[in-house]
């Protein structure tokens, strides 16, 4: 089947380079990116020729402050490499993020915008946080994004390591899903026609690895961005999820093969209710459950879920990084077992 004039439009699209930057300064418009403006500081100037280390850009996405702090303080100071990493956070523009993120969260917050469920912004906030990692530091190149009910499984070498040895994304992309029909169509029956045909549409989960390559093509992308920016019909807002559409359908259509269709970042799914994995009690938090969670291993597109004898997962052994959701009430128990089983690989 020869490609369509729209399709070549598009590819053309997403290979522009990182110059021509766009960003949405509301859920519904597209606008050309203003100089930007941040309280990150600029990373040091490389000099020319140096070999430098790729950076894991970790992107916190929140509408207020980060309840798990302390236990990911203790994280980023675990390591003695100190240049391996940078942090962005995303949250309410009402907040004073002075008085809420200290410590290794000072003057992390990009400018941000209102995010809310069931609407456009989370994605875009996402686009966000992709956009100012990309150019505020050309080293980064793993892009992590977290909520504020992550914690990380392992310490913070064991996360670059496992990370530094992929030249690939991973992020969860299925098709078939029973709910597709109606994410597709939330819009309206057509209106993601013609750039979004229902057979290329994707779910997945928001909390990806992107590598610079699919950021960089993430924030370049309008034609896609087109049509998930467009809000949901009223009727229609229960089955709206465009963080959980718009990437995995981006990424499957430009370069499938460049992914590992897998998100690190554990979430258990009985128990969920209203569209949220089911959030962790302080009773249940412990070594124990620590290790249970890290036996796990991801589940691989649609393959079958974890423990199966499936080819891909015999081909993969890939380790959750992260998991959610845990509560502020954890935070005592989580950070009781930080340094010898959360830390200690």
């Amino acid at each position: 089947m020869s490609p369509t004039p729209l399709s070549l439009l598009c590819a053309l699209l997403l290979t522009l380079p990182l110059a021509i930057l766009f960003t949405t300064n509301t859920d519904t418009t597209t606008t050309l990116l203003p100089p930007l403006v941040t309280t990150i500081s600029p990373p040091p100037t490389l000099k020319k020729n140096v070999h430098a280390p790729r950076k894991v850009a970790f992107m916190f996405l929140t509408t207020g402050p980060l309840p798990l702090a302390p236990l990911w303080e203790l994280y980023f100071n675990s390591t003695r490499r100190k240049n391996l990493y940078n942090i962005y956070i995303h949250a309410d523009p009402s907040l004073r993020h002075d008085l809420i993120f200290n410590g290794v969260f000072t003057n992390r917050t990009i400018p941000s915008k209102p995010t809310r469920r069931h609407s456009p912004s989370l994605a875009a906030a996402h686009r966000r946080l992709l956009m100012h990692a990309l150019l505020h530091d050309p080293l980064n190149y793993h892009f992590a994004l977290l909520s504020p009910t992550c914690i990380p499984l392992h310490s913070f070498d064991f996360t670059y390591k496992t990370l530094a040895k992929s030249n690939k994304s991973f992020i969860e992309i299925l098709e078939n899903e029973p709910s597709a029909w109606g994410r597709w169509a939330a819009r309206g029956e057509e209106v993601m026609l013609p750039e979004v045909e229902f057979k290329d549409f994707r779910i997945g989960s928001q909390f990806s690895i992107l590598t610079r390559q699919h950021a960089m093509v993430a924030v370049n992308d309008t034609c896609l961005w087109s049509k998930f920016k467009l809000p949901c019909l009223l009727e229609n807002i229960p089955r709206c999820y465009p963080e959980e559409n718009y990437l995995p359908t981006l990424m499957s259509m430009v370069d499938k093969d460049g992914c590992v269709p897998a998100t690190l970042t554990y979430v258990d799914w009985k128990g969920g209710f209203d569209g949220h994995p089911r959030m962790f009690a302080r009773s249940e938090v412990g070594p124990d459950l620590i290790r249970t969670i890290r036996g796990w291993r991801p589940r691989y597109g649609n393959e079958e879920v974890n423990g199966s004898n499936s080819s891909m997962i015999v081909r993969r052994n890939d380790p959750f990084l992260f998991a959610r959701k845990f509560g502020s009430n954890t935070l005592g128990a989580l950070l009781d077992i930080a340094e010898d089983v959360i830390l200690r690989d």
